[in-house]
């Protein structure tokens, strides 16, 4: 398995092929992608049971990206994790090509939805996770999603349903930036103290560091085993790993000059 700084490498793999991605197709959300790379390490470096070489097996865990804003992130990921060639990222923004800037049907394997609009995730994923029970299956099931798309009423109406069929096979995975579109999460519709809430609909609920992909793999490693649900809260910073986004919302539609890029990956190698 890939040891700690491993982890670490491999998200800022990640990070530096969003801004690529990015710069090339003249996308947005950058931000949103960026907070998001070390859940996406831990996730498909050990923290679920999905690889290359299971993914055709109906035992493999399920991941559902809810952040479909943040494609280039999932897209980022599954390319360095080796689900599909490098080759294929060219597709990305393209007009004619397979990999939208907002996720569609026909999207590589290694993930069984990467989002429409904001709350499909967590449903399909409570779902995916009562037919495992039915089918007799061991399979665990990963809803990612943001803090602002649990504003949204779906979202809430699965974790009521989750809790009450007591899905130990589920877990919510926030990545808890505190900003949405137009503005703080927390000061549009007051959305904390977010662990409370998920408690209250039967769910366990963990704070975690979403920068610390060790911790976060251990939590997810870990999954699966209690008596309910559990919502992992990863709290992260919108734009990580980029100084000159970090924590800045205006990163949320802004896109990459030649010179934001160039800046970007030198602060990535330089580790900065």
């Amino acid at each position: 398995m890939t040891d700690g700084a491993g982890l670490r490498q491999a998200a800022r793999r990640i990070r530096a092929g969003i801004l690529e991605l990015s710069h090339r197709g003249q996308s947005a959300h950058i931000g949103s992608c960026l907070s998001v790379a070390d859940i996406l390490a831990a996730v498909y470096w050990g923290g679920l049971a999905i690889t290359p070489e299971n993914i055709a097996s109906p035992d493999r865990d399920r991941l559902l990206f809810g952040k479909g804003h943040a494609a280039a992130a999932i897209l980022a990921a599954l390319a360095e994790r080796g689900f599909f060639p490098r080759e294929k990222l060219a597709d990305f923004n393209r007009d004619g090509g397979e990999l939208q800037e907002h996720p569609g049907p026909g999207w590589p394997a290694g993930v069984e939805i990467a989002a429409g609009s904001l709350g499909y995730a967590p449903p399909l994923a409570a779902g995916l996770a009562l037919a495992a029970r039915i089918q007799g299956r061991n399979f665990r099931v990963c809803a990612v999603m943001g803090d602002g798309e649990c504003e949204e009423g779906s979202v809430w109406e699965a974790a009521m349903f989750a809790g009450g069929k007591q899905l130990v096979n589920l877990a919510a995975l926030i990545d808890a930036n505190s900003w949405q579109a137009t503005g703080r999460t927390a000061e549009i519709t007051g959305l904390e103290p977010l662990g409370i809430k998920w408690e209250a609909f039967g769910w366990r609920a963990r704070e975690l560091d979403g920068h610390n992909p060790e911790e976060i793999r251990t939590a997810l490693a870990e999954f699966g085993r209690g008596d309910r649900p559990v919502a992992l809260i990863a709290r992260t910073v919108k734009g990580k790993g980029v100084s000159f986004m970090e924590d800045d919302n205006n990163w949320h539609y802004r896109t990459l000059s030649d010179g934001d890029l160039a800046k970007a990956l030198r602060e990535l190698k330089d580790g900065t």
